[in-house]
């Protein structure tokens, strides 16, 4: 059997899971449509490869808002990732787009807190943490971002920082707020980031460790140890 990770076909391994099919796609504060709050600072290829939210009252107004999922899917990541990222959130997507069931990582970053784990099933608009600073290295905003490659997690440095790997947010969200398969699940691919480096699993998530796979096209090098988190089984779904 083959899945679908961002439009590419892979072979399927036992680093798989079944999770809810999203049914549309909404911004990740002020749910469903950003109400309270501006971007910042938007997406530019080979730049700022993300979003940054804040809410129109400015400063630290809105530390410690609620940060929503834009859509079903798996919690892959859950953790501080320390650096520049802080608390992060990678939510794992599968859609339909075109008639192909297709794969897309939503990303929540510099959050003050994380109230989700790795493996958990998430649904849209669920509250998955708060908007944060990243310890007080930045005035209280969220940036999220939308990957095609679901290799990345928080070494964003080793792919290109380009449309190849990432989509614009809003315009991703924008053209996928509502999509058919409500009610059905597919098969995702699961532990496939190089997180041996960075941070430590959250309050929320110990116990449940990622793994590393760099074997891309993006990527070269030895795939690290594998320590797969445990997935949270889900019934009651049709299969796609």
């Amino acid at each position: 059997m083959a899945l679908l990770t961002g439009g590419a076909l892979i072979a399927a391994d036992p680093q798989t899971a079944h999770t809810r099919m999203a049914d549309g796609f909404d911004v990740p504060v002020g749910k469903p449509d950003g109400e309270g709050y501006f971007i910042q600072r938007g997406f530019r290829p080979n730049g700022h490869l993300g979003e940054d939210w804040n809410g129109n009252r400015g400063g630290n107004t809105d530390l410690g808002d609620p940060v929503f999922a834009v859509g079903h899917g798996m919690v892959v990541f859950s953790r501080d990732a320390h650096m520049g990222w802080g608390n992060v959130v990678i939510i794992r997507h599968a859609y339909v787009d075109g008639g192909e069931v297709k794969t897309v990582d939503s990303l929540y970053a510099h959050m003050d807190r994380i109230m989700v784990r790795e493996g958990q099933q998430i649904l849209r608009g669920q509250q998955v943490g708060t908007i944060g600073t990243n310890h007080g290295m930045y005035p209280a905003h969220l940036h999220f971002e939308m990957r095609k490659n679901i290799y990345i997690g928080v070494n964003h440095s080793s792919f290109k920082r380009d449309f190849s790997n990432y989509f614009s947010p809003s315009q991703f969200i924008g053209q996928h707020r509502h999509l058919s398969g409500a009610g059905r699940s597919a098969l995702i691919a699961i532990n496939t980031f190089d997180t041996q480096h960075y941070g430590q699993p959250s309050s929320e998530s110990r116990g449940n460790t990622m793994t590393a796979r760099r074997d891309t096209g993006e990527t070269k090098g030895a795939s690290a140890s594998r320590h797969p988190f445990h997935v949270d089984r889900f019934g009651g779904f049709q299969s796609f």
